[in-house]
C-alpha cells in the first residue's frame, strides 16, 4: 500500500461535496465556538453566527460520545488514512479525531455506523490477531485495512467493513483538508492581495499577444 499518496487520493475523491460543505461548516463553528468572545456584534451576531448556535457549539463541545478506546482507534485509522510525512503532519495532528467526535454528535446518524463500525473491526482482528484493531501489530492493522480500503477488491465478508471504512475515509479527509494544515499541504494559498505577476507568458504566446 502507498499509504500517503494512494489513500490521501482515495480520501479526497471520496468526500462527496455534501459532506464536504456540511463538514466545513461545523467544524468552523467548533473552531470558532474555542475561540469567540462571545461578543454581538451590532447586528447581534458573535463571529458571524445567532446566538443559539453558540449555545449549541458549547453543549456539543460539552458532551462525550466516543469512548478512550473508540478514540483511539479512530486515531490509529485517520494516521492510517492520512499520515505523517515530509510535506505535512498526520490526520492526528490536525485534530481530525476531535472533528469526528464532534461531527457525529452534530450529525447523529454517523453515530451507529461508526460505533458498529469499529466493533465490527475489532472483532476481524480479535479473530486474525487476538487483539483489538488499536492494540495490533502495525503490519497487521495495515493488512486488515487493505481488506477494506479497496471496494472493487474486498470480499463478500468484507462488505460491512467496506461501508465504514468509507465513511472513516470521508470524515478523515473533509477533517484534514478544511484544517490550515490540510490547506498547506495540498498547496492552496487562496486569494493573495497585491501579489499579480501578470498574465503568465505561456498564455500571451497561446493567443499571439506576446509581444504586447
Amino acid at each position: 500500500m502507498n499509504r500517503r499518496q494512494t489513500l490521501k487520493a482515495i480520501g479526497i475523491t471520496a468526500v462527496s461535496a455534501t459532506a464536504l460543505l456540511n463538514a466545513c461548516k461545523d467544524g468552523d463553528q467548533k473552531a470558532t465556538a474555542a475561540t469567540s468572545t462571545d461578543t454581538p456584534s451590532e447586528s447581534g451576531l458573535i463571529d458571524g453566527r445567532e446566538p443559539f448556535e453558540i449555545e449549541r457549539n458549547k453543549k456539543l463541545n460539552a458532551e462525550k460520545f466516543f469512548t478512550e478506546h473508540e478514540m483511539a482507534t479512530i486515531a490509529v485509522l485517520a494516521d492510517i488514512i492520512i499520515p505523517r510525512d515530509e510535506v505535512s503532519g498526520s490526520a492526528t495532528d490536525a485534530g481530525v479525531p476531535d472533528f469526528i467526535e464532534f461531527i457525529v454528535k452534530d450529525i447523529p446518524s454517523h453515530q451507529t455506523p461508526i460505533r458498529g463500525g469499529i466493533r465490527w473491526l475489532d472483532f476481524q482482528c480479535m479473530t486474525r490477531y487476538n487483539a483489538a484493531f488499536k492494540d495490533a501489530a502495525k503490519e497487521q492493522q495495515l493488512e486488515m485495512v487493505n481488506d477494506i480500503a479497496y471496494p472493487e477488491q474486498a470480499k463478500p465478508e468484507m462488505k460491512q467493513g467496506v461501508a465504514f471504512f468509507n465513511r472513516m475515509r470521508d470524515l478523515t479527509a473533509t477533517g484534514f483538508y478544511t484544517t490550515e494544515m490540510g490547506f498547506k499541504d495540498l498547496g492552496y494559498v487562496g486569494n493573495m492581495p497585491n501579489h499579480w505577476e501578470g498574465v503568465p507568458a505561456e498564455v500571451l504566446k497561446q493567443y499571439g499577444l506576446e509581444d504586447i
